[in-house]
């Protein structure tokens, strides 16, 4: 059996179809952004302080999730227990942040209708809080598996079921995703800011 007619593995596929229809939707309001400020000379940017602490809040979540994939492949389910945790835990905060750095905007006066800039800040961070929210409720998930799994056996029964394997991976796949995205628009929001 060759490359070509190997029989793939239809989850991911979906995982990955998703992940290339999120990336293009970004990556056409970020174009939409650059055209409008090609346009209009400048659209002013204001980055709310928040946003760099949810930056690195979510980067270390993908730390953790990762340390959650090595423990549940060595087979130390506490360890496993607690990364995913404290990934799920970043997760919850990580929105919360974002939620803190647009009321500082509002307190601001930076609304969708009276800033293009604030507008652009509105529309990317709260598509990708959607975003987040779909790999929260997958890490949610996966954290309530291991907690109904305390002993040693049950955790080690889970763990070698190639469907928990799978779910393990395409939530790491996902939420990997989630993280270099927002890396991304932080980016090119900063980029932008004035």
């Amino acid at each position: 059996m060759n490359r070509l007619t190997k029989r793939r593995e239809p989850f991911a596929f979906m995982l990955y179809l998703a992940i290339v229809g999120s990336g293009l939707l970004f990556f056409f309001l970020l174009l939409v952004f650059i055209t409008k400020e090609a346009r209009n000379q400048d659209i002013p940017l204001k980055i709310p302080g928040m946003f760099w602490v949810s930056t690195f809040v979510i980067i270390a979540s993908s730390f953790t999730l990762q340390g959650a994939n090595k423990a549940f492949k060595e087979e130390r389910f506490r360890s496993y227990r607690l990364n995913i945790s404290i990934t799920l835990l970043a997760g919850i905060v990580f929105i919360i942040l974002q939620g803190l750095g647009w009321r500082k905007m509002l307190l601001a006066g930076i609304t969708m209708s009276n800033n293009t800039g604030g507008m652009f800040i509105y529309v990317l961070s709260g598509l990708h809080i959607l975003h987040t929210l779909g790999g929260l409720i997958a890490l949610a998930s996966a954290n309530k598996d291991a907690f109904q799994r305390m002993e040693y056996v049950d955790s080690y029964v889970y763990s070698v079921n190639p469907p928990n394997q799978l779910k393990i991976k395409l939530i790491s796949i996902y939420w990997h995703f989630i993280d270099i995205l927002w890396i991304i628009l932080f980016l090119f929001l900063l980029y932008h800011a004035s």
